[in-house]
């Protein structure tokens, strides 16, 4: 075989070997006999083949989960939290130069940080501030991350399992609590329904032509019925009349 082809396909390999395409959402850490060169930017790029090799970081929003951790409250509630972690590298270098495995770091201080922070509160703030439990995470990780180039955009807190003594307790509490609301609005409903019988009373003594209309309602209202005999016990002339009526008579 001709020399210059096996020259030319060597050639032709070595070069297309070093070729890489970097994305728009990624950086390349570039490393020369395992030392740091550069950042590579998105697009195609090319190194040298055995003498340069390169890291690929991701630079979009990651996700990570906290996994369930046994957390004694400050009332000595036992329960299991977990929670999720955002965060973002801000400086692919440090990111990869100053931690291992920035991953499991970040992880392992998310855990943490949430054992120390629900531990000095009582479980009812952890119930009802779970935003605020987050927020104070999220403080912690980020003294630690904001060294090695990362951003912790967010902590949430998934979700409480408590105990099942402790589940039938809080549902005797919030059923308690419906009863006494409920108690509470049936007494406000029967004021204010006393309140407006007594109005009414007031205004049929100053009218006794309303006592008319409303007995005229009430038989107008047995009559749509249509099976009942209505007998009057006295004349109508004996109800009684308005001053107005009494000076014409």
């Amino acid at each position: 075989m001709n020399p210059q082809i096996i020259l030319a396909v060597f050639i032709t390999v070595f070069l297309l070997s070093g070729v890489r395409i970097v994305f728009e959402y990624k950086r390349a850490i570039k490393f020369r006999f395992g030392k740091y060169i550069k950042i590579l930017q998105p697009g195609f790029r090319w190194i040298i083949p055995i003498v340069e090799t390169i890291q690929i970081v991701d630079i979009r929003v990651i996700t990570i989960n906290i996994l369930s951790q046994e957390v004694m409250t400050e009332d000595n509630v036992p329960c299991s939290i977990d929670g999720v972690v955002f965060f973002k590298i801000n400086d692919p270098e440090k990111a990869v130069l100053e931690v291992e495995e920035y991953k499991f770091a970040i992880s392992q201080l998310s855990q943490a940080a949430l054992r120390d922070v629900c531990g000095k509160v009582e479980l009812d703030i952890i119930l009802s501030k779970r935003e605020e439990m987050g927020k104070n995470i999220k403080g912690i990780v980020e003294l630690e991350t904001k060294e090695w180039g990362i951003e912790i955009i967010d902590v949430k807190i998934k979700d409480i399992q408590l105990p099942e003594n402790m589940k039938r307790m809080m549902a005797n509490q919030a059923e308690a609590e419906r009863s006494r609301r409920a108690r509470i609005i049936l007494a406000q409903a029967e004021e204010q329904a006393a309140g407006k019988l007594l109005e009414a009373g007031k205004l049929i003594d100053q009218s006794p032509s309303a006592i008319k209309l409303r007995l005229y309602q009430t038989l107008s209202n047995i009559a749509a019925e249509k099976n009942s005999t209505i007998l009057f016990p006295f004349p109508e002339e004996a109800l009684p009349r308005n001053k107005s009526e009494n000076k014409e008579i």
